[in-house]
C-alpha cells in the first residue's frame, strides 16, 4: 500500500501546487445529463442499426483481458466521440498511459466534444493546477468524489479529523462515449493495468458494452455527477492566474512525455490495436441479457450508507442461484465470518466453489493478504477449493515491455455462476468493497461467454497458481507444477520472512477497513 501511493505521488500528469485550501461544500453547480440525440454520430450509426435486430433487452459485450487490446479500445473511442465523454475512475496515475488517456480526453475536448471527468481524490495529491487548466477549457468539466482538504496538512488532517467520510471512495471504473459505447471492469488508467510498466504487470478484465446496458450506465454516471458528494474543481482548488496559459502548458507538457515513447514496441502494439479494432465490425459482441449492479453515491455518506442501495444484494442473488458451480476471482478476498460460511453452505447444497486470488508472493497489499489468510483452513475443511495466483504467471498484453521478471499480481474481478452468468467489475470480495466504498459492475447472462472464460480459467490453473490444500496434518500447503513435476510449499511460497511477518502482523488491522 506504501509503495503504490508514493508511486502516484512521485510524479504527476498535472503540475504540482503548494499550499492549503478549504473546500467549498457550497460551491455552486449546475446539473447536467447525458446527451440523447447521439444517433447521428458515428458510433450511433454503427451501433444502432445493429441494436435494432437483436432482442429486447439484450446488450452487446466483448470482454477485455489484454492490457494493450484495452487501451487500445480507450484511445480510440475517445477519437471517435463526436459529441460527448463521460470518465468516472478511482486512479489516473501520472505514467505513460495516464498521459496517453489525459491528452486523449483533452484532444476531443479541443474538437468540441463535451468531457465530464469524475475522478476519486484518494490519489489526486499534487494534481490541483492539472485539474484547474483543465476545468478552465470550456468542454472540459472536472467533478472530485468526497474531496480531502488541500495540501499536505489539510490532507493528513482531513484523513483524522473526517475520517468517516474520507474513508468512503469511488472504486467505480466507466467511461462512455456518445451514450453508444460503454467500457466498464477492474482497470485504474496507469502502466500496470495496460501491460505498459516493466516492473509489475497486472491481470485485469473489463468489458466493452453496446445497447440497452449503455443507457444503465449513463443515467448511473449522472446520479454520481449531480450527487452532493461530487465537487466542482474549483470548490477545492486555487483560481489560477492564467488558465489558458497553463492549459497549453499542460498540452504542451503531455505531448512531449508522448513524443519520448512514440518509437517504442508498445506505443507501437496500441497503435497496431487500435488499427485492428477500426477493421473490427460488430460481430465481436456477443449479445446477451444483462444486469448493471451498482452502489448509490449515498453509499459515501455514512449517515446514509446503511439505507443506500447495495451492489452487493444483487451479487450474492446470482452466487446463491447457484445449482453447480460457482467460481470468484478476487484479488482481494477478505470473506470474513459471514462470507466464509456462505460459500460452505454452497458446498454444503453439492455445489463446488472456486476461489482465485493472490498468493502473498503476487499480491500488491500485504495487508489484505492477511485478512485473507484465516479463511483458508476453514474453507478448505468445508470444501471449498483455492488457488493462489504465481508471481511469476503470465499476463496478456505485456509482452511488449521488457517484463520478464515483472511480479504478476491478479487485478480481476469476476465470478462465474453455472457456466451461465459472468460478472465483470470494480467489486472486490472484501468488507471495503461491501460495506464502505462504491462499486460498479455487470452481470452478463450468456453461456457462450461465461464458458469460454471458464475454459481460460481451467487453462490457467495449472501453471499459472498454487492449489492451496491441507495435508494429512490439517496444515495449509501449496502445490504448484514446474516443468511437469509437483512442487510443494510448507510455507507462503517465493516469499520471504520479512513479507510473511508483515501480513500476519496486518491481521490485527480490522477486517471492516480492508
Amino acid at each position: 500500500m506504501i509503495s503504490r501511493i508514493n508511486s502516484i505521488l512521485a510524479a504527476s500528469v498535472f503540475v504540482l501546487v503548494t499550499g492549503c485550501a478549504s473546500i467549498d461544500y457550497d460551491y455552486p453547480r449546475s446539473e447536467s445529463f447525458h446527451e440523447t440525440d447521439t444517433a447521428d454520430t458515428f458510433l450511433g450509426q454503427q451501433i444502432l442499426p445493429v441494436v435494432a435486430t437483436k432482442p429486447e433487452g439484450h446488450s452487446g459485450f466483448y470482454p477485455m483481458g489484454d492490457g494493450v487490446d484495452a487501451l487500445a479500445a480507450r484511445i480510440l473511442l475517445a477519437q471517435r466521440a463526436e459529441k460527448t465523454i463521460d470518465v468516472q475512475y478511482y486512479l489516473i496515475k501520472s505514467d505513460i498511459v495516464g498521459r496517453a488517456f489525459i491528452l486523449s480526453l483533452l484532444r476531443a475536448a479541443d474538437r468540441g466534444v463535451r468531457v465530464r471527468l469524475l475522478l476519486d481524490d484518494m490519489f489526486t495529491k499534487g494534481y490541483d493546477v492539472g485539474m484547474a487548466a483543465l476545468h478552465s477549457h470550456p468542454n472540459f468539466e472536472i467533478r472530485i468524489f468526497n474531496p480531502f482538504n488541500r495540501g499536505a496538512t489539510g490532507r493528513s488532517l482531513g484523513a483524522v479529523t473526517s475520517f468517516s467520510r474520507i474513508n468512503r471512495r469511488m472504486h467505480n471504473k466507466s467511461f462512455t462515449v456518445d451514450n453508444q459505447i460503454t467500457i466498464i471492469g477492474g482497470r485504474n488508467i496507469a502502466d500496470e493495468y495496460f501491460g505498459a510498466r516493466e516492473d509489475s504487470k497486472f491481470s485485469d478484465l473489463d468489458v466493452i458494452g453496446v445497447g440497452p446496458v449503455v443507457q444503465d450506465v449513463s443515467n448511473m454516471f449522472d446520479t454520481y455527477w449531480n450527487h452532493s458528494t461530487a465537487l466542482p474543481a474549483p470548490a477545492f482548488v486555487k483560481e489560477l492566474e492564467d488558465p489558458e496559459a497553463a492549459l497549453n502548458e499542460l498540452r504542451d507538457n503531455l505531448e512531449s512525455a508522448l513524443d519520448d515513447v512514440r518509437d517504442s514496441k508498445y506505443a507501437d502494439a496500441v497503435r497496431t490495436r487500435v488499427q485492428k479494432y477500426i477493421e473490427t465490425d460488430s460481430h465481436m459482441f456477443e449479445w446477451a441479457p444483462y444486469k448493471l449492479v451498482v452502489d448509490s453515491p449515498d453509499k459515501g455518506i455514512k449517515k446514509k450508507a446503511a439505507e443506500a442501495d447495495s451492489i452487493t444484494t444483487p451479487l450474492l442473488e446470482s452466487l446463491r442461484s447457484a445449482e453447480q458451480k460457482v467460481v470468484i476471482v478476487s484479488p482481494y478476498f477478505v470473506p470474513r465470518k459471514g462470507g466464509t460460511e456462505g460459500l460452505i453452505a454452497l458446498e454444503e447444497r453439492g455445489i463446488d466453489v472456486t476461489i482465485i486470488t493472490n498468493s502473498l508472493a503476487a499480491n500488491n497489499q500485504f495487508t489484505v493478504h492477511g485478512g485473507y489468510a484465516p479463511s483458508r483452513k476453514p474453507l478448505l475443511e468445508g470444501g471449498v477449493e483455492i488457488f493462489e495466483v504465481r508471481p511469476d504467471a503470465d499476463v496478456s498484453g505485456t509482452e511488449f515491455v521488457n517484463a520478464s521478471g515483472a511480479k504478476a499480481t491478479l487485478h480481476t474481478k469476476s465470478f462465474i455462476v453455472d457456466e451461465e452468468e459472468l460478472f465483470i467489475g470494480s467489486f472486490n470480495f472484501d468488507p471495503r468493497s461491501a460495506n464502505i466504498n462504491t462499486e460498479l459492475g455487470v452481470i452478463i447472462y450468456d453461456p457462450e461467454t461465461a464458458l469460454i472464460y471458464s475454459e481460460l480459467i481451467d487453462e490457467a490453473l495449472a501453471n499459472q497458481t498454487y492449489e492451496v490444500f491441507l495435508n494429512e496434518k490439517g496444515k495449509v500447503r501449496w502445490r504448484t507444477y514446474v516443468n511437469g513435476e509437483e512442487v510443494v510449499f510448507e510455507k507462503e511460497p517465493d516469499t520471504t520472512w520479512g513479507q510473511r511477518f508483515m501480513a500476519g502482523f496486518a491481521r490485527i488491522i480490522p477486517k471492516s477497513q480492508l
